[in-house]
């Protein structure tokens, strides 16, 4: 049994990111990990879950793929003030998938406001400063996916 109820928390405490991009699959592929690229963000992983699972179970699924995006100064402070523990979690996962062709759903969580409510991470106000700035960088590649739909 866990520990609280997770229909409780409001999505804004884990740091919950949608929008939706006109576009076919592999283009907002590309244009995610441009847009994170340019709100400071590396993405040294990314796989396509559907392809795997299409290939090893024969799944059938739409197009899904993910983009482990890292800003290495913030994964450096994290590690610290978490006693290692965040890396756990990395990297901060950004995901892509089809809704229907034409149709694509770009999906984030902050793994830091995670962390936090897990006990993971301190409560305290470094964290709170770590917190705040990865989600400003988060926020910043989202308001570029959306300048460039």
């Amino acid at each position: 049994m866990l520990p609280f109820d997770p229909a409780e928390i409001d999505p804004e405490e884990y740091g919950e990111e949608q929008a939706t991009l006109r576009m076919d699959h592999e283009e907002a592929v590309e244009h995610v990990r441009e847009a994170f690229t340019d709100a400071g963000f590396g993405v040294p992983v990314e796989f396509s879950p559907s392809e795997l699972l299409n290939e090893k179970v024969d799944a059938d699924r739409d197009p899904y793929y993910v983009l482990g995006a890292c800003n290495p100064g913030m994964a450096d402070r994290a590690l610290d003030a978490s006693d290692g523990r965040i890396g756990a979690l990395f990297p901060c996962n950004v995901v892509v998938w089809e809704e229907e062709p034409g149709t694509q759903v770009v999906y984030h969580v902050s793994i830091m406001r995670i962390a936090r409510l897990v006990g993971m991470a301190p409560d305290d106000e470094e964290w709170d400063d770590i917190v705040t700035e990865t989600g400003e960088f988060v926020e910043e590649a989202f308001e570029n996916l959306e300048s460039e739909e």
